[in-house]
């Protein structure tokens, strides 16, 4: 039997160190988690441990050669730092539900933290996800929580994301917290994956016919007008506009592309500062066809969120700033925080929720009946589910509202190219032939 030494956490949260008998560090976890205790870190212990035999003793040379070559070993190589560069400092989505589901899988297998992350970050490939799974260790080692740890990294790990690890902490179940963040995670992804399907085609075919405006305007027109001014013919108002148009464009094409950029830099900046946003997060639900649809994302997320904060246990209060930041829109936060405020001077939720002008009726409705009978986070969850639906099928119904859409404009520049170009040629030949 050999004593280890453990840092961990009792059924109500609160940090207990101690010393205990076991054979293996598998052992004391267990010992420990039949206790109901969540055990943080275990070692075994220095000042207790047995003596070493004579077959360690006889290699003190080696056993001080080890930790030097760790360090030589864990110091990465040209071809590591050349993966790490390639790679880039981006985290995605999809590492972050892998995670998420492995982080469940081992906790919900009685796993010591510092050995489930241990095993995750010597298995993790991307270089920058495996250096931050490095510094979340190196703080649990130094006394902090998970939360705390993993909010070192706030880039990466969102409110509602250390919400719901604190909260698996605290109550022992942090394998729940974990598979509520990977479902809201998945949700998250599906969603982003919709609207990029919907605008992949929009976005190609508008670039296509910017890029084709750009060609005929620069090089196809001036080799035209070259070909009438030496014809010295009489040109209709059409072609003498876009004679005009390709003129302007060839002569003042630097400054206005410098224009553009200096306009696209200039709004991106002011969209960065928090008027700005809130501003534009405000307007943009305010476009046609995808206003609506952005309204409603913004209104899925808040109610799973704030569904999967109310399952988790979190007070109402504590819980508004999360699904504020969670629900990724200024103005739908700011509101949320007003609600916040609102409830901790004793409001009721339905009556905040009111006054706030953005919910729509049927999630008042949801709120009130679930204040009534003690149910909102399955209300709400299933306003979740709805809004995904809707999500779904409007991201859809625009995709194919958008494509009559971009026909007429190809049919309007064929049209205008057919006046502008082809219709002075027709005319040149017909006298030619009379």
């Amino acid at each position: 039997m050999a004593t280890f030494e453990y840092r961990a956490r009792n059924a109500s949260g609160a940090l207990v160190t101690g010393a205990l008998e076991a054979e293996s560090v598998d052992d004391a976890a267990g010992t420990l988690f039949g206790q109901n205790i969540t055990p943080i870190e275990i070692r075994r212990s220095a000042a207790r441990a047995r003596k070493p035999d004579a077959k360690s003793e006889a290699r003190p040379t080696e056993a001080r050669a080890q930790p030097a070559a760790r360090r030589h070993a864990s110091q990465p190589g040209v071809i590591t730092r050349i993966n790490a560069v390639l790679a880039g400092k981006k985290i995605s989505v999809d590492e972050l539900i892998i995670f998420a589901r492995q982080m469940q899988s081992l906790a919900r297998a009685g796993l010591p933290l510092d050995r489930a992350l241990n095993g995750l970050q010597a298995s993790m490939r991307n270089p920058a996800f495996k250096a931050v799974l490095q510094n979340v260790l190196q703080g649990l080692e130094g006394g902090l929580d998970l939360a705390t740890a993993l909010g070192r990294h706030p880039k990466i790990f969102s409110p509602l994301f250390l919400s719901l690890v604190s909260v698996g902490e605290n109550t022992g179940r942090l394998d729940l917290a974990f598979q509520q963040i990977g479902k809201y995670l998945e949700l998250e992804k599906n969603t982003r994956k919709q609207v990029k399907s919907a605008t992949r085609y929009p976005m190609f075919v508008l670039i296509t016919i910017a890029v084709a405006m750009v060609v005929i305007t620069m090089f196809v027109i001036p080799a035209f007008s070259d070909t009438f001014a030496r014809l010295q013919a009489d040109l209709p108002l059409e072609t003498r506009i876009l004679i005009g148009v390709s003129d302007f464009f060839i002569a003042w094409w630097p400054h206005m592309l410098g224009s553009l950029l200096a306009l696209v830099v200039a709004v991106r900046t002011w969209i960065q500062t928090p008027r700005g946003r809130l501003i534009w997060d405000r307007r943009k639900m305010q476009l046609p066809l995808a206003g609506p649809v952005l309204e409603q994302i913004a209104l899925a997320r808040f109610t799973r969120s704030f569904a999967m904060i109310l399952k988790a246990g979190v007070p109402i209060v504590h819980g508004m700033s999360v699904v504020a930041g969670a629900v990724g829109n200024a103005w739908f936060s700011r509101r949320i925080l007003k609600m916040q405020d609102g409830v901790s001077r004793g409001e009721s939720l339905s009556r905040t929720a009111t006054t706030s002008g953005m919910f729509t009726p049927l999630i008042l409705q949801m709120i009130a009946v679930g204040e009534e009978s003690g149910t909102i986070d399955e209300l709400m969850s299933e306003v979740a589910d709805f809004y995904d639906q809707e999500v779904e099928y409007n991201i859809k119904r625009i995709s194919e509202a958008i494509e009559p859409i971009l026909i007429v404009v190809i049919a309007a520049m064929v049209l205008v190219l057919a006046l502008g170009v082809f219709l002075p040629i027709w005319d040149l030949s017909s006298a030619a032939n009379r």
